[in-house]
């Protein structure tokens, strides 16, 4: 049975093939979901400005313009979600595509349940992030948050992060002094379902590093916890 919370959330399907857009269409629209399709990465970018959807679900491999390109297009003007759809054992794709801001990956082929999961699991990581606020932190005379702004300020500067890399900040600070292991951040900041997936942690916090550390190669912020995972500096007890 189909979720109301779900009705009005707006899904862009991006693919080329026919059959496969309708496939993911039907099941989206069999969990309540709107959805509208592009078949081409240039149409997708416009239908993006003028329906505004809540999910991107993007293939690869398109005929006029790649995937990537389509992401990183999307990524000059929008932080909507994006989930890139990559072949079975193509693990440069999948790198590729969350190094250029995608928020996850379905391998093809894939169940119609995973495909939806995946979907709710984007929207409710977006929702999450968006409700935290806890107001300003000022960590060191050097970095300050404040979570109710959604802003991070080093040195005077606004660092843009991007909204999952915001979630993973925000879990970290609101347990600093303690450590999170793999399962923990995973869970908090993307959602059970990807209890298997401890490279996205690894990779978002290098992420997060290369933005916050003035050394990233050794940090004084997002501190490793070797074979375990990570620990936010204890700032309360500076």
């Amino acid at each position: 049975m189909a979720d109301d919370i779900y009705k009005n959330k707006l899904i862009l399907v991006v693919d080329d093939e026919e059959r496969m857009a309708r496939f993911i269409r039907l099941n989206l629209e069999h969990d309540g979901f709107q959805v509208v399709e592009a078949n081409r990465g240039m149409q997708a970018i416009q239908v993006l400005r003028d329906r505004m959807p809540d999910v991107v679900i993007l293939d690869v491999m398109m005929p006029d313009i790649d995937g990537f390109e389509v992401l990183q297009l999307i990524r000059e003007t929008s932080q909507v979600p994006v989930i890139m759809l990559t072949a079975k054992g193509e693990e440069d794709d999948r790198v590729r595509g969350l190094e250029l801001g995608a928020d996850d990956y379905i391998t093809k082929p894939f169940s119609p349940r995973e495909m939806v999961s995946r979907v709710k699991a984007v929207l409710r990581r977006t929702d999450q992030g968006a409700a935290a606020g806890d107001g300003l932190i000022e960590v060191d005379e050097h970095l300050k948050i404040d979570f109710g702004r959604r802003e991070v300020w080093l040195d005077g500067e606004l660092v843009k992060l991007r909204p999952t890399e915001y979630r993973l900040l925000y879990h970290l600070v609101q347990n600093a002094g303690w450590v999170m292991t793999y399962d923990q951040i995973l869970a908090k900041v993307w959602g059970y379902e990807y209890r298997d997936e401890p490279h996205y942690v690894r990779l978002y916090v290098n992420y997060l590093r290369q933005k916050l550390e003035k050394d990233p190669a050794n940090p004084v912020y997002i501190l490793t916890e070797r074979g375990v995972g990570y620990r936010f500096v204890d700032y309360k007890r500076k």
